[in-house]
Protein backbone atom coordinates (compact mmCIF):
# COMPACT_ATOMS: atom_id res chain seq x y z
CA UNK A 1 0.00 0.00 0.00
CA UNK A 2 1.36 4.01 -0.66
CA UNK A 3 2.21 5.69 2.46
CA UNK A 4 0.60 8.68 3.11
CA UNK A 5 3.45 10.51 2.04
CA UNK A 6 3.53 9.26 -1.15
CA UNK A 7 -0.28 9.03 -1.67
CA UNK A 8 -0.33 13.02 -0.89
CA UNK A 9 2.77 13.57 -3.88
CA UNK A 10 0.66 11.20 -5.78
CA UNK A 11 -2.64 13.33 -5.58
CA UNK A 12 -0.70 16.54 -5.80
CA UNK A 13 1.11 15.06 -8.93
CA UNK A 14 -1.82 14.46 -10.72
CA UNK A 15 -3.95 17.60 -9.32
CA UNK A 16 -1.26 19.37 -11.12
CA UNK A 17 -1.46 17.14 -14.55
CA UNK A 18 -5.03 17.90 -14.78
CA UNK A 19 -5.14 21.57 -13.70
CA UNK A 20 -3.05 22.40 -16.46
CA UNK A 21 -4.63 25.07 -19.07
CA UNK A 22 -6.86 23.42 -20.98
CA UNK A 23 -5.99 24.65 -24.65
CA UNK A 24 -7.53 22.43 -27.35
CA UNK A 25 -5.22 23.03 -30.81
CA UNK A 26 -1.86 22.94 -31.52
CA UNK A 27 -1.12 25.22 -34.81
CA UNK A 28 -5.05 25.44 -35.55
CA UNK A 29 -5.27 21.70 -35.20
CA UNK A 30 -7.00 19.38 -32.37
CA UNK A 31 -4.60 18.48 -29.64
CA UNK A 32 -3.11 15.09 -30.27
CA UNK A 33 -0.36 13.36 -32.12
CA UNK A 34 0.15 14.86 -35.67
CA UNK A 35 0.63 12.09 -39.10
CA UNK A 36 4.06 10.98 -37.65
CA UNK A 37 2.57 10.30 -33.73
CA UNK A 38 4.64 13.49 -32.38
CA UNK A 39 2.91 16.17 -29.75
CA UNK A 40 3.79 19.40 -30.16
CA UNK A 41 4.26 22.22 -27.52
CA UNK A 42 5.53 25.83 -27.85
CA UNK A 43 5.90 29.09 -27.02
CA UNK A 44 6.90 32.32 -28.14
CA UNK A 45 10.31 31.43 -30.07
CA UNK A 46 10.46 28.24 -29.75
CA UNK A 47 8.87 24.64 -30.80
CA UNK A 48 8.76 21.20 -29.53
CA UNK A 49 7.98 17.66 -30.66
CA UNK A 50 7.83 14.82 -28.38
CA UNK A 51 6.84 11.25 -28.40
CA UNK A 52 5.53 8.18 -25.95
CA UNK A 53 8.62 5.85 -26.84
CA UNK A 54 11.02 6.87 -23.78
CA UNK A 55 9.01 10.19 -23.03
CA UNK A 56 11.39 11.66 -26.16
CA UNK A 57 11.97 14.98 -27.36
CA UNK A 58 12.38 14.29 -31.23
CA UNK A 59 12.41 18.04 -32.90
CA UNK A 60 13.36 20.92 -31.42
CA UNK A 61 12.80 24.19 -33.06
CA UNK A 62 14.78 27.78 -32.85
CA UNK A 63 15.12 30.69 -35.21
CA UNK A 64 18.52 31.64 -35.86
CA UNK A 65 20.51 34.91 -35.99
CA UNK A 66 19.62 35.27 -39.81
CA UNK A 67 15.55 34.08 -38.32
CA UNK A 68 15.61 30.61 -40.06
CA UNK A 69 14.12 28.36 -37.93
CA UNK A 70 16.83 25.56 -36.98
CA UNK A 71 15.79 21.94 -35.76
CA UNK A 72 18.75 21.56 -33.41
CA UNK A 73 18.34 17.96 -31.41
CA UNK A 74 18.83 14.57 -33.16
CA UNK A 75 15.81 12.52 -33.64
CA UNK A 76 13.73 10.53 -36.64
CA UNK A 77 10.91 12.16 -38.98
CA UNK A 78 8.04 9.31 -37.63
CA UNK A 79 7.45 8.04 -34.09
CA UNK A 80 7.17 4.71 -35.06
CA UNK A 81 10.86 4.48 -36.29
CA UNK A 82 12.53 4.39 -32.41
CA UNK A 83 11.13 1.06 -31.72
CA UNK A 84 12.50 -0.71 -34.51
CA UNK A 85 16.03 1.37 -35.17
CA UNK A 86 18.43 -1.06 -34.52
CA UNK A 87 21.13 1.57 -33.11
CA UNK A 88 18.70 2.35 -30.54
CA UNK A 89 21.19 5.67 -29.82
CA UNK A 90 19.10 6.95 -26.77
CA UNK A 91 17.71 9.77 -28.63
CA UNK A 92 15.81 12.56 -26.84
CA UNK A 93 14.97 9.86 -24.27
CA UNK A 94 14.53 9.79 -20.54
CA UNK A 95 16.89 6.55 -19.47
CA UNK A 96 15.56 4.75 -16.22
CA UNK A 97 15.30 3.92 -13.68
CA UNK A 98 18.67 4.30 -13.38
CA UNK A 99 20.55 5.90 -15.88
CA UNK A 100 24.65 5.93 -17.10
CA UNK A 101 26.59 2.95 -15.96
CA UNK A 102 26.06 0.34 -13.04
CA UNK A 103 29.44 -1.82 -12.60
CA UNK A 104 28.99 -5.50 -12.77
CA UNK A 105 25.33 -4.81 -12.80
CA UNK A 106 24.71 -5.01 -9.23
CA UNK A 107 24.56 -2.88 -6.41
CA UNK A 108 23.82 -3.07 -2.02
CA UNK A 109 20.97 -1.99 -0.65
CA UNK A 110 20.54 -2.21 3.61
CA UNK A 111 22.98 -5.37 3.05
CA UNK A 112 21.31 -6.96 0.08
CA UNK A 113 22.85 -7.40 -3.10
CA UNK A 114 21.09 -6.89 -6.10
CA UNK A 115 21.68 -8.04 -9.54
CA UNK A 116 20.09 -6.01 -12.64
CA UNK A 117 20.50 -7.60 -15.97
CA UNK A 118 23.90 -6.36 -17.99
CA UNK A 119 23.69 -4.98 -21.81
CA UNK A 120 27.01 -3.04 -22.45
CA UNK A 121 30.76 -4.04 -22.56
CA UNK A 122 30.38 -7.86 -22.85
CA UNK A 123 27.66 -7.87 -20.11
CA UNK A 124 29.71 -6.28 -17.79
CA UNK A 125 28.00 -4.00 -16.82
CA UNK A 126 24.25 -2.08 -17.12
CA UNK A 127 23.55 1.37 -19.17
CA UNK A 128 20.58 3.33 -18.89
CA UNK A 129 18.35 0.83 -16.54
CA UNK A 130 19.34 -2.63 -18.63
CA UNK A 131 17.82 -4.12 -21.92
CA UNK A 132 14.36 -2.54 -21.54
CA UNK A 133 15.22 0.38 -19.34
CA UNK A 134 12.92 3.08 -19.63
CA UNK A 135 13.54 4.90 -22.90
CA UNK A 136 12.90 1.51 -24.94
CA UNK A 137 9.04 2.05 -23.46
CA UNK A 138 5.93 3.82 -24.06
CA UNK A 139 5.19 6.44 -21.69
CA UNK A 140 1.31 7.32 -21.43
CA UNK A 141 0.46 10.84 -22.17
CA UNK A 142 -1.67 11.95 -19.46
CA UNK A 143 -1.96 15.81 -20.27
CA UNK A 144 -1.27 17.97 -23.30
CA UNK A 145 -1.73 21.31 -23.89
CA UNK A 146 -0.64 23.72 -26.55
CA UNK A 147 2.53 24.90 -24.04
CA UNK A 148 3.30 21.50 -21.81
CA UNK A 149 2.90 18.04 -22.18
CA UNK A 150 3.20 15.21 -19.64
CA UNK A 151 4.18 11.63 -19.61
CA UNK A 152 3.86 8.87 -17.22
CA UNK A 153 5.28 5.30 -16.42
CA UNK A 154 4.55 2.94 -14.21
CA UNK A 155 7.66 0.63 -13.66
CA UNK A 156 6.86 -2.63 -12.22
CA UNK A 157 8.91 -4.41 -8.83
CA UNK A 158 11.90 -6.72 -10.44
CA UNK A 159 11.57 -5.26 -13.64
CA UNK A 160 15.11 -5.57 -15.04
CA UNK A 161 16.12 -6.82 -11.65
CA UNK A 162 15.38 -3.42 -9.78
CA UNK A 163 13.54 -3.79 -6.62
CA UNK A 164 10.08 -2.15 -5.86
CA UNK A 165 7.55 -0.42 -8.05
CA UNK A 166 8.28 3.02 -9.42
CA UNK A 167 6.12 5.59 -10.36
CA UNK A 168 7.51 8.65 -12.87
CA UNK A 169 5.67 11.52 -14.06
CA UNK A 170 7.74 13.42 -16.87
CA UNK A 171 6.46 17.25 -17.87
CA UNK A 172 8.01 19.06 -20.32
CA UNK A 173 6.75 23.09 -20.82
CA UNK A 174 7.28 25.74 -22.97
CA UNK A 175 7.69 29.33 -22.06
CA UNK A 176 9.43 32.06 -24.47
CA UNK A 177 12.57 30.88 -25.10
CA UNK A 178 12.84 28.50 -23.03
CA UNK A 179 12.16 24.62 -22.81
CA UNK A 180 11.70 23.72 -19.05
CA UNK A 181 11.66 19.85 -17.83
CA UNK A 182 10.56 18.16 -14.63
CA UNK A 183 10.70 14.74 -13.44
CA UNK A 184 9.34 13.11 -10.28
CA UNK A 185 9.75 9.49 -9.81
CA UNK A 186 8.39 7.81 -6.33
CA UNK A 187 9.32 4.42 -4.81
CA UNK A 188 5.74 2.98 -3.48
CA UNK A 189 7.09 -0.34 -1.62
CA UNK A 190 11.12 -0.99 -1.42
CA UNK A 191 14.02 0.95 -1.68
CA UNK A 192 15.74 1.31 -5.11
CA UNK A 193 18.09 3.38 -6.75
CA UNK A 194 16.35 5.92 -9.11
CA UNK A 195 18.68 8.57 -11.71
CA UNK A 196 16.91 10.02 -14.44
CA UNK A 197 18.47 12.40 -16.84
CA UNK A 198 17.48 14.06 -20.61
CA UNK A 199 19.51 11.49 -23.40
CA UNK A 200 18.94 15.21 -25.64
CA UNK A 201 21.57 14.93 -28.63
CA UNK A 202 22.58 18.66 -29.95
CA UNK A 203 23.42 20.06 -32.94
CA UNK A 204 22.76 23.90 -32.58
CA UNK A 205 23.68 24.49 -36.82
CA UNK A 206 20.74 21.36 -37.42
CA UNK A 207 23.80 20.29 -39.67
CA UNK A 208 23.34 23.36 -42.22
CA UNK A 209 26.93 24.72 -41.55
CA UNK A 210 28.45 24.61 -45.10
CA UNK A 211 32.05 24.09 -43.36
CA UNK A 212 31.59 21.36 -40.87
CA UNK A 213 29.05 18.39 -40.51
CA UNK A 214 30.30 17.98 -36.74
CA UNK A 215 29.71 19.62 -33.56
CA UNK A 216 33.04 20.40 -32.65
CA UNK A 217 32.98 24.36 -33.22
CA UNK A 218 30.55 24.46 -31.20
CA UNK A 219 31.72 26.32 -27.78
CA UNK A 220 31.45 24.76 -24.29
CA UNK A 221 31.27 26.47 -21.17
CA UNK A 222 30.94 24.78 -17.49
CA UNK A 223 31.93 27.57 -14.96
CA UNK A 224 31.59 25.31 -12.03
CA UNK A 225 33.04 21.75 -13.15
CA UNK A 226 36.52 21.98 -11.77
CA UNK A 227 36.07 18.24 -10.97
CA UNK A 228 35.25 14.96 -12.73
CA UNK A 229 34.61 11.59 -11.90
CA UNK A 230 37.44 8.97 -12.93
CA UNK A 231 36.41 5.90 -15.00
CA UNK A 232 37.77 2.77 -16.26
CA UNK A 233 38.45 1.90 -19.82
CA UNK A 234 34.66 1.08 -19.69
CA UNK A 235 33.73 4.60 -18.43
CA UNK A 236 32.94 2.46 -15.63
CA UNK A 237 33.38 4.85 -12.01
CA UNK A 238 36.70 3.35 -10.08
CA UNK A 239 35.70 5.75 -7.31
CA UNK A 240 38.41 9.05 -7.64
CA UNK A 241 37.35 12.39 -7.83
CA UNK A 242 39.78 14.02 -10.63
CA UNK A 243 40.90 17.94 -10.76
CA UNK A 244 40.54 19.22 -14.65
CA UNK A 245 43.59 21.22 -14.40
CA UNK A 246 43.84 24.86 -15.83
CA UNK A 247 43.99 24.49 -19.54
CA UNK A 248 43.65 20.77 -19.78
CA UNK A 249 41.83 18.99 -21.74
CA UNK A 250 38.90 18.94 -19.51
CA UNK A 251 39.40 22.56 -18.36
CA UNK A 252 35.92 23.80 -20.02
CA UNK A 253 35.63 25.75 -16.48
CA UNK A 254 38.07 28.82 -16.66
CA UNK A 255 36.56 30.20 -20.05
CA UNK A 256 34.61 29.14 -22.88
CA UNK A 257 36.22 26.48 -25.33
CA UNK A 258 35.19 25.36 -28.31
CA UNK A 259 34.58 21.25 -27.94
CA UNK A 260 37.09 20.12 -30.71
CA UNK A 261 40.06 22.41 -29.20
CA UNK A 262 42.19 19.94 -28.04
CA UNK A 263 41.58 17.19 -30.32
CA UNK A 264 45.29 17.07 -31.43
CA UNK A 265 46.16 16.81 -28.11
CA UNK A 266 47.65 13.33 -26.77
CA UNK A 267 46.23 14.07 -23.70
CA UNK A 268 42.81 13.69 -25.07
CA UNK A 269 43.77 10.26 -26.37
CA UNK A 270 41.54 7.44 -24.00
CA UNK A 271 39.61 10.40 -22.01
CA UNK A 272 36.08 8.66 -23.10
CA UNK A 273 37.46 5.22 -22.72
CA UNK A 274 39.83 2.65 -24.34
CA UNK A 275 41.24 3.94 -27.52
CA UNK A 276 38.81 6.67 -27.51
CA UNK A 277 39.43 10.34 -28.39
CA UNK A 278 37.15 12.91 -27.44
CA UNK A 279 34.45 13.43 -24.56
CA UNK A 280 32.01 10.81 -22.11
CA UNK A 281 32.83 12.53 -19.24
CA UNK A 282 31.05 13.14 -15.93
CA UNK A 283 31.78 16.75 -14.93
CA UNK A 284 30.48 17.65 -11.18
CA UNK A 285 28.82 20.62 -10.92
CA UNK A 286 30.17 22.66 -7.65
CA UNK A 287 28.11 25.31 -6.68
CA UNK A 288 27.58 24.84 -2.79
CA UNK A 289 31.15 26.30 -1.74
CA UNK A 290 29.69 29.45 -2.29
CA UNK A 291 26.66 29.07 -0.33
CA UNK A 292 23.06 28.25 -0.80
CA UNK A 293 22.19 28.81 -3.99
CA UNK A 294 18.99 28.93 -6.19
CA UNK A 295 19.39 26.62 -9.38
CA UNK A 296 17.05 29.25 -11.13
CA UNK A 297 19.47 32.19 -10.96
CA UNK A 298 22.52 31.65 -9.74
CA UNK A 299 23.62 31.07 -13.33
CA UNK A 300 24.00 28.07 -15.89
CA UNK A 301 25.92 24.92 -15.20
CA UNK A 302 26.50 24.46 -19.06
CA UNK A 303 26.50 27.01 -22.04
CA UNK A 304 26.58 25.59 -25.72
CA UNK A 305 26.79 28.16 -28.39
CA UNK A 306 27.51 28.27 -32.40
CA UNK A 307 28.78 30.53 -34.18
CA UNK A 308 27.27 29.57 -37.52
CA UNK A 309 23.60 29.86 -36.04
CA UNK A 310 24.31 32.33 -33.37
CA UNK A 311 22.14 29.89 -31.60
CA UNK A 312 23.38 29.69 -27.91
CA UNK A 313 21.67 27.60 -24.67
CA UNK A 314 21.63 28.34 -21.36
CA UNK A 315 21.37 24.95 -19.12
CA UNK A 316 20.22 25.55 -15.44
CA UNK A 317 19.64 22.63 -12.97
CA UNK A 318 19.42 21.40 -9.43
CA UNK A 319 21.19 18.37 -10.46
CA UNK A 320 25.08 18.13 -9.00
CA UNK A 321 26.65 16.60 -12.27
CA UNK A 322 26.93 16.94 -15.68
CA UNK A 323 27.74 14.21 -18.76
CA UNK A 324 29.24 15.56 -22.00
CA UNK A 325 29.39 13.21 -24.67
CA UNK A 326 31.01 13.79 -27.78
CA UNK A 327 29.35 11.42 -30.34
CA UNK A 328 32.47 9.81 -31.22
CA UNK A 329 30.55 6.32 -31.72
CA UNK A 330 28.26 8.01 -34.27
CA UNK A 331 29.85 6.45 -37.72
CA UNK A 332 27.69 7.57 -40.62
CA UNK A 333 24.55 4.86 -40.12
CA UNK A 334 22.08 7.02 -38.44
CA UNK A 335 20.19 9.17 -40.92
CA UNK A 336 19.05 12.98 -40.52
CA UNK A 337 15.94 14.06 -40.31
CA UNK A 338 13.67 15.85 -42.79
CA UNK A 339 14.05 18.98 -41.21
CA UNK A 340 17.63 19.22 -41.10
CA UNK A 341 20.87 19.45 -43.16
CA UNK A 342 21.84 19.92 -47.23
CA UNK A 343 19.61 18.47 -50.18
CA UNK A 344 22.21 19.31 -52.76
CA UNK A 345 24.07 16.28 -52.64
CA UNK A 346 27.28 18.25 -51.33
CA UNK A 347 27.53 16.11 -47.87
CA UNK A 348 25.85 12.54 -47.41
CA UNK A 349 22.53 13.02 -45.27
CA UNK A 350 23.67 11.20 -41.83
CA UNK A 351 25.19 11.84 -38.37
CA UNK A 352 28.57 11.54 -39.28
CA UNK A 353 31.49 10.98 -36.34
CA UNK A 354 31.25 14.21 -33.90
CA UNK A 355 28.12 15.48 -35.48
CA UNK A 356 26.35 16.09 -32.17
CA UNK A 357 27.13 16.69 -28.55
CA UNK A 358 24.59 14.75 -25.62
CA UNK A 359 24.83 16.94 -22.21
CA UNK A 360 22.94 15.39 -19.36
CA UNK A 361 22.02 16.90 -16.06
CA UNK A 362 22.12 14.23 -13.64
CA UNK A 363 23.81 13.04 -10.10
CA UNK A 364 27.06 11.52 -9.67
CA UNK A 365 26.92 8.34 -11.67
CA UNK A 366 27.06 4.65 -10.51
CA UNK A 367 27.19 6.43 -6.60
CA UNK A 368 25.22 3.35 -5.42
CA UNK A 369 28.42 1.65 -5.90
CA UNK A 370 30.54 4.62 -4.50
CA UNK A 371 29.31 4.92 -0.87
CA UNK A 372 32.26 6.97 0.25
CA UNK A 373 30.80 9.24 -1.90
CA UNK A 374 27.53 9.70 0.43
CA UNK A 375 25.14 10.31 -1.93
CA UNK A 376 22.69 7.17 -1.09
CA UNK A 377 19.89 10.45 -0.04
CA UNK A 378 20.47 11.44 -3.96
CA UNK A 379 20.46 7.90 -5.16
CA UNK A 380 18.46 5.94 -3.12
CA UNK A 381 14.68 6.46 -2.80
CA UNK A 382 11.89 4.65 -0.18
CA UNK A 383 8.41 4.53 0.08
CA UNK A 384 9.17 6.95 3.01
CA UNK A 385 11.54 9.29 1.30
CA UNK A 386 10.53 12.37 -0.51
CA UNK A 387 10.12 11.56 -4.19
CA UNK A 388 13.31 12.07 -6.48
CA UNK A 389 12.91 15.22 -8.55
CA UNK A 390 14.95 16.36 -11.25
CA UNK A 391 14.37 19.50 -12.90
CA UNK A 392 16.11 21.85 -15.74
CA UNK A 393 15.65 24.91 -17.80
CA UNK A 394 17.08 25.32 -21.00
CA UNK A 395 17.58 28.79 -21.90
CA UNK A 396 17.96 29.82 -25.81
CA UNK A 397 19.52 33.36 -26.83
CA UNK A 398 20.26 34.26 -30.30
CA UNK A 399 23.27 36.79 -31.40
CA UNK A 400 22.33 39.43 -33.49
CA UNK A 401 23.62 40.01 -36.90
CA UNK A 402 26.39 41.56 -37.70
Amino acid sequence: MLSFKLFAVVSLLTATVFAQDNNTTVGGRGLGPDVNGKYEISAEGIRGLFIPYGASISNLFINDTHGVERDIVLGFDNASHYSVDPYHPHFGGVPGRYANRIKNSSFVIDDVTYHVLPNENNNNDTLHGGPQGWDWRNFTVVAHTTDSITFSIVDPDGDQGFPGEVISYITYTMTPYKWHLKMVALSTNKKTPIMLSSHTYWNLDAFQNNETATVLNHTLYLPYSGQRIGTDGILIPNGTILPNHLYSVNDFWSAPKQLGANFTSPELYGNCGTNCTGYDTCYLVNRAQNGPYDWRTEGPVATLASASTGIKVDIFTDQEAFQVYSCGGQNGTIPLKSTQGFFDGSRPRVVEQFGCVVMEVEDWIDAINQPEWQRSKKNIFGPDDDPYVLEATYSFSVDKPC
